[in-house]
């Protein structure tokens, strides 16, 4: 049987021989031969015997079945092996890298020990005339507030709609991030958060508001860090002293005075509801913004409270029926605000401590000042903005109106824009020619001249030929006023805006006369301010006094900072002119009951028209124009601005003593014939 496998396992690799011609079959020796040298071929070099070999055939079948069987359970054991081995890797260098995950943010954290010395930013308080806190403008903060010194609905609130399982997690809530997860799949959108109130503090304290995943981590490990060093009562007060809440508040002290008018310890029920509403949108859920939203806000608070088990539901629904009663501030007086947070951070510089600024602002004018804009901008599409501002004769800002709207634009046109005051820089050209000698009743000639092949030209497009200087201020007429400019000297003219206050970059050029070189409103005004009181140049301004939070003095204004006074007899002359101006020349429209001075101003091609005017008690100055320079459908300084200037003075006189103006006989006839309009 082995020959004959050894002999059909050889067949293949040598040709098998033909059969004998007596056709016998082929012997078995010389068969078996190949079969002999096959067979020791795949024995190898054991030297083993040819019966061994064959007896051990059968023997290494049966093996080499063993061995198949092996191998079908080895390829199963070795799986397992790999597969242990591997999850053993992965989680040891997975370990590896979450350890130096968290060792990289760990080294990126803020300094978290000074946790405990920012419980807020220095603020600054701005104060009215009559010392009171009226001023809503800048970053405000009230009084630090621990919670076991506020009513229990107070931080109740707070917890109620931000926080509920605030006294049972570590810092991060699982159960909560699992639920805002789950609630915001089934609604389809993003309704609730997973933040804690910790880790909203961990953010507020040491973060910025970018959305990423690394700010996450960091804000969790700040959490759980504050947590560890900090006790929870510790920790939601820090949150209810650094949190805003809208309009410039920060901290719940600080934004129940903005809103309510009262310290947070005095918040009731709805108010605390209201507070505590702001928290997730303060600009939109304002009660200023948008009361009907606010109180719906607070009533989904009141609800979550009762919820919660802190008030029971009867008392919500009496809290319900509350009305939002936020404390109005007048429209516009954070363009004042504005102003003055300027003036102290560029006197003083960084501030580092809680200040209190006593300033100028008068609210009672400032309403006057903003209702009256708004209603004269209302009835005339064009132009779109105006700015007024109101002083006292000595420069003390009263109020401040920088545009239509504060909300939809902070640019203060009072204060930083630059336009062409037109013909209300004559001002300052008949003051130089005053300090010549050439006074009201002075001669000029109006008439065609060129200078330098310009032809100035009047506004009705007629020469008068000789005129009084009074006449040729009241009337504005363009040529006799570049003639003054002349013979007065360009030098003197420029030298004469320089001390009445004028700070912006004037031309040197003739051109000046008219008003081609821009200025600034309160800069204007203030130079007008200075025939108001006889005559002693001001320098506006709006700040009397600042102290710390302490009450101590860091600053107190002291005099006017202004050059010598001018002469009386100039002041008498001046104030003749700009008198007549309102009493029969182009600022007519803008006349009171009683003696009142003023000279208005158009540029070129109606871009910008002005009126500054004064009584004995008060100074006012009108811009109104557009922002992008377009030219107004035909608006000179004798209408609008004239207008705005009459009804805001009417308004602002009611009650005060009439005063004449410095120098000025109250019977002083008109100038004739009277002018129709104004050129600038």
């Amino acid at each position: 049987p082995a020959a004959t496998a050894a002999s059909g396992a050889a067949a293949p690799k040598r040709p098998a021989k033909t059969p004998a011609a007596d056709g016998k079959p082929a012997g078995k020796a010389p068969a078996a031969k190949p079969a002999r040298k096959a067979t020791s071929s795949a024995a190898g070099t054991s030297g083993r015997s040819r019966p061994r070999k064959a007896t051990a055939k059968p023997a290494r079948k049966a093996a080499g079945t063993g061995a198949r069987g092996s191998r079908r359970r080895t390829p199963r054991k070795s799986l397992r092996r790999r597969a242990l081995s591997w999850c053993l890797l992965t989680s040891v260098w997975g370990m590896v890298a979450l350890i130096g995950v968290i060792a990289y943010f760990a080294y990126t954290l803020p300094d978290i020990d000074k946790a405990a010395d920012t419980g807020r930013r220095p603020g600054i308080v701005l104060l009215g005339a009559d010392n009171k806190p009226v001023i809503a403008t800048g970053d405000l903060y009230g009084e630090r507030v621990r919670v076991r010194t506020l009513p229990k609905h107070v931080p109740q609130a707070v917890l109620a709609i931000e926080d509920r399982r605030f006294y049972e997690h570590t810092g991060v809530d699982i159960l909560g991030v699992v639920r805002a997860l789950w609630v915001n799949i089934t609604e389809g959108g993003v309704r609730q958060g997973g933040s804690t109130i910790t880790q909203q503090l961990a953010k507020n304290l040491f973060l910025t508001p970018e959305r990423s995943i690394g700010r996450k981590i960091r804000e969790s490990m700040l959490a759980l860090w504050l947590e560890w060093r900090y006790g929870k009562d510790q920790i939601l007060s820090l949150y209810l002293n650094r949190a805003y809440f809208g309009a410039g508040a920060y901290g719940i002290d600080a934004a129940s005075r903005r809103y309510f008018g009262k310290p947070a310890a005095k918040a009731d029920l709805w108010e605390a509801a209201v507070l505590a509403g702001l928290l997730k949108a303060p600009s939109r859920l304002s009660p200023r913004n948008d009361p009907d939203r606010a109180a719906e806000r607070a009533r989904t608070v009141l609800r979550t409270m009762a919820e919660a088990g802190f008030i029971d539901a009867e008392r919500a629904e009496r809290a319900k029926t509350s009305r939002v009663r936020a404390k109005a501030e007048p429209d516009q007086r954070r363009y004042f605000g504005d102003w003055i947070l300027d003036e102290v951070h560029s006197s003083r510089g960084f501030v580092d401590r809680d200040l209190r600024v006593s300033t100028t602002f008068d609210p009672k004018l400032q309403r006057i000042a903003a209702e009256t804009v708004a209603r004269h901008l209302a009835n005339s599409p064009n132009p779109a903005q105006a700015a007024l501002v109101a002083m006292s004769p000595d420069g003390a800002v009263r109020a401040v109106v920088g545009g239509k709207d504060y909300a939809s634009s902070q640019f203060n046109r009072a204060t930083q824009a630059i336009r062409q005051p037109g013909s209300a820089f004559k001002l300052f050209v008949f003051l130089a020619a005053a300090e010549r000698g050439i006074l009201a009743h002075s001669n000029v000639r109006d008439d065609r001249l060129t200078i330098g092949g310009w032809s100035p030209r009047n506004f009705e497009g007629r020469y008068n030929g000789r005129v009084t200087a009074r006449e040729a201020f009241a009337r504005s007429l363009n040529a006799a006023t570049v003639r003054l400019a002349d013979r007065a000297g360009l030098k003197r003219v420029q030298r004469a805006a320089r001390r009445l206050g004028i700070r912006t970059a004037i031309a040197d050029d003739l051109t000046i006369a008219l008003g081609s070189s821009g200025v600034r409103l309160i800069e204007l005004t203030g130079a007008y301010a200075t025939f108001a009181n006889g005559g002693r140049p001001v320098t506006p301004y709006g700040i009397r006094r600042i102290t710390d939070g302490d009450g101590h003095p860091l600053y107190r204004r002291r005099g006017s900072g202004a050059e010598d006074r001018l002469d009386s007899r100039i002041v008498a002359s001046m104030n003749d002119m700009l008198a007549a101006v309102v009493r029969g020349g182009t600022g007519r429209k803008a006349r009171l009951d009683r003696p009142a001075g003023g000279k208005t101003g158009t540029s070129q091609s109606h871009r910008d028209a002005w009126f500054i005017g004064f009584t004995g008690s008060l100074v006012a100055g009108v811009w109104v124009g557009n922002d992008d320079g377009k030219p107004m459908d035909e608006v000179t300084g004798s209408g609008l601005p004239a207008g705005i200037w009459r009804d805001f003075m009417t308004a602002a006189h009611e009650g005060m003593r009439v005063r004449p103006l410095p120098g000025v006989a109250t019977d002083v006839g008109d100038p004739s014939p009277a002018s129709n309009g104004d050129q600038g």
